[in-house]
């Protein structure tokens, strides 16, 4: 791929160029006095793990607004004293101490009262600053990682993964590098919806490691499927954005792509064990799932050249119906990952998934917990040896739309809600 040499100013602490390039390709860092430390050995796959004590009595839950007044909370990720990292869609990067005190770290374009801002990040429709993750290796480089759209490219503009580097104090960031800059952003409305839509932008660290990125559709037929572009996919990465081993893409693909023929994946979490990776998607008309990643493996979604359907703007995916057009199509795709869980044949936007682990959710211990944002619940799901779900149990929290979900140190589940608010939620 091409390398975009690109200058754009902001506050950070010094400004200067950010040379970004494909996923496939090289990248230059900014205010960077150190390159991270190479992700680490993938370990041996672990074997699953043993049924959770607790037997069948599942967990007293207590639930607390831990913050409030937020404004379109997106993510979240924790360090082990409790400091929490969170972004708001349309704001920015903000930190949490234990005390209390919120440091506004880095502002997009039009924020205010942030230590630093950039203005080519930006928020439209769905997308804007999403998923954020702080490095396995924070206590030696303090490097955390976010998720957003940024128009540093133009025609189209793009979604991207920053690297960052937090001060000491929490105070501010810098030394920004953007170590993926060539995820699909919807750049233009088309026939069935607005510009911005279909980001994805979940990252995590996996147990082995690497960084996840969760992508997107677009609401563009040909991009799931297609073997170069980054939207529809689940990418693994290392530090740097480059690909990491073991992705095992077909031939022609692009090395970064873990797995593809998505449509908005927004939830991605590892089995505690075997440190599977489970996604939770967005359904079309129907069909929100879960799904059990496998390297190199295709989830189905194919909108595209669907005789017999009415398809705006050659978009299939709203046309037809679980026969018409599958959320995984096992016609097109015989060999294609099949959902470990599926909405009841209905799509509620599921969106953030994260696994229970610990005796204090009892009987939920190794459960898999997803939000379901038009449908305004928490489903835990019980999953068998091999990842497929054998039961699901509506948590019983208050109607909400669920945006994300992490465990925090101490154990609790925090949910970011579209109210603006984050949750403490303690099993008893």
């Amino acid at each position: 791929m091409n390398r975009l040499a690109l200058l754009f100013s902001c506050s950070l602490s010094v400004a200067a160029a950010i040379a970004a390039a494909g996923c496939s390709g090289g990248n230059d860092s900014t205010n960077s006095t150190q390159p991270p430390a190479p992700a680490p050995t993938p370990p041996p796959p672990a074997p699953p793990s043993p049924p959770p004590p607790g037997g069948s009595v599942a967990p007293t839950l207590t639930r607390s607004v831990f913050m409030s007044g937020l404004s379109g909370p997106w993510d979240m990720a924790f360090l082990p004293d409790g400091t929490m990292f969170f972004t708001e869609k349309c704001r920015g990067l903000s930190v949490r101490l234990p005390n209390g005190t919120v440091n506004r770290l880095l502002g997009m374009s039009g924020s205010s009262g942030y230590a630093s801002t950039a203005g080519d990040l930006f928020c439209l429709g769905q997308s804007g600053m999403h998923g954020v993750a702080i490095d396995p290796d924070f206590a030696n480089n303090r490097t955390i990682y976010v998720f957003s759209a940024s128009n540093l490219s133009i025609n189209p503009r793009t979604n991207r993964v920053l690297r960052l580097t937090v001060a000491p104090n929490f105070a501010s960031v810098s030394g920004r590098t953007d170590i993926v800059t060539d995820i699909a952003f919807k750049d233009q409305a088309n026939a069935v919806a607005g510009a911005g839509a279909h980001s994805g932008g979940r990252i995590r660290f996996g147990p082995d490691g690497y960084l996840y990125i969760t992508t997107g559709d677009n609401h563009n037929a040909t991009l799931p499927q297609d073997p170069q572009r980054l939207g529809g996919k689940v990418l693994r990465v290392d530090r740097n954005g480059t690909a990491a081993p073991g992705n095992n893409p077909p031939a022609g693909f692009d090395g970064c792509i873990y797995t593809y023929g998505h449509r908005n994946v927004q939830g991605i979490a590892f089995r505690p064990g075997s440190g599977q990776p489970f996604t939770g998607e967005h359904g079309p008309n129907h069909s929100d799932e879960v799904t059990a990643l496998v390297a190199g493996g295709n989830a189905g979604w194919d909108p595209q050249n669907r005789p017999g359907l009415n398809c705006p703007d050659n978009y299939c995916g709203y046309a037809g119906n679980v026969s018409t057009m599958p959320m995984t199509d096992t016609t097109r795709f015989p060999n294609a990952m099949r959902p470990s869980w599926s909405n009841n044949g209905s799509s509620q936007g599921m969106g953030p998934a994260t696994f229970l682990a610990g005796s204090q959710w009892r009987a939920w211990d190794g459960r898999l917990a997803v939000g379901i944002m038009g449908g305004n619940r928490l489903e835990i799901l019980e999953l068998d040896a091999a990842g497929m779900a054998v039961g699901n149990t509506n948590a019983g929290l208050p109607a909400a739309r669920y945006r994300s979900l992490v465990q925090g140190p101490d154990g609790s589940l925090y949910i970011a809600t579209d109210a603006g608010e984050i949750w403490r939620v303690v099993p008893n």
